[in-house]
């Protein structure tokens, strides 16, 4: 049986050699290309700049996937086109969170996509601060009527967005009438974090928003000193009917196995408050620019290599989905 393993091992070295050798001068020249070329740069900056914002559902989106699907075609792709795909829209409205006690101050917040807005003129509360899940049900009889501050130290993107995603309906069950939660991230320049969150069910829905890392704080050495704090939270968030929206396709045909694909490909939607450079604009260009280099070069992939910038991935999912189910 060692023996085997041994010789399995070794096969498996000498092919995945065997492969590096054969593409290396490929890949360097597609590597070289790329590093004497600003088109994917010039793009990403274009991008950004002229359309702004690209949030699911509105139209700076769709802008920009339009002049995506002309400069694909420029570029000579095959097969360029727009898949339609039905979105969620959310709009966030006019948005306040303001300290009124132990002294007044504008906090700086951002509502989370998804959330409900509260009554008209806003809503004012006494708030409690929680530092985890736990914290909130042993002192569960605190929350009826008040608002619920999740203060949870962040320690990771995966685990702390919980607090996020489902702060909401966790906070509601115990009769909170609204949820706030520190933003998820390791840092922060007073900035606050925006993202997607959800409601259960079987839970009355209340606004859900997230401060800056400082003011979470702030508000917790507050509440740790037993000094009562008073907010008031003004949001104008609304749900509307879904829109329809477009992932991007554009490929290069395989020469010998045009039937078998490679995808690469990012979201192309972003959130309302940034212009999406980073998450995921940079992802959705450098993929885009990979085919670009291997098209510019004359290199002919044995597969088809297929481009999709996927809409709707921040608030939703139902672009992918809907690639999937074409």
């Amino acid at each position: 049986m060692k023996i085997i393993l041994i010789v399995a091992v070794m096969l498996s070295h000498s092919f995945g050699e065997s492969i590096k050798s054969k593409y290396v001068e490929t890949s360097l020249k597609i590597i070289s290309k790329s590093l004497t070329d600003s088109t994917a740069y010039n793009r990403l900056g274009y991008m950004c700049d002229t359309f702004g914002p690209r949030l699911s559902g509105s139209k700076n989106l769709e802008n920009a996937i339009n002049w995506i699907l002309k400069e694909m075609e420029s570029d000579g792709f095959e097969n360029v086109r727009g898949e339609k795909v039905a979105v969620p829209t959310w709009i966030r409205g006019k948005e306040s969170a303001t300290l009124l006690s132990p002294f007044k101050k504008e906090l700086s917040m951002l509502g989370l996509g998804g959330s409900i807005a509260t009554p008209r003129g806003g809503l004012k509360a006494e708030v409690i601060v929680v530092n985890d899940w736990d914290e909130l049900e042993s002192r569960s009889n605190e929350v009826p009527g008040k608002i619920v501050l999740f203060n949870a130290p962040f320690t990771s993107y995966g685990e702390t967005v919980a607090y996020r995603y489902s702060g909401a309906s966790a906070a509601a069950k115990h009769g909170a009438v609204a949820s706030l939660i520190r933003s998820i991230g390791p840092w922060s320049m007073n900035t606050p974090h925006t993202g997607v969150m959800a409601y259960r069910d079987d839970v009355q829905k209340i606004p859900h928003a997230a401060l800056t890392m400082e003011d979470a704080m702030m508000l917790s050495r507050i509440h740790d000193r037993n000094d009562k704090i008073i907010v008031k939270l003004d949001m104008n968030a609304r749900m509307v009917a879904d829109r329809w929206s477009h992932n991007v396709l554009g490929e290069i045909k395989g020469s010998i196995y045009p039937d078998e694909v490679v995808v690469v490909g990012g979201h192309i939607d972003s959130w309302d408050v940034g212009q999406g450079a980073q998450d995921d604009g940079g992802g959705c260009i450098a993929s885009w620019e990979a085919v670009r280099l291997i098209q510019e070069l004359g290199l002919k992939p044995k597969r088809t290599i297929r481009c999709v910038l996927w809409t709707n991935e921040e608030n939703g999912g139902k672009g992918n989905k809907g690639y999937r189910d074409m």
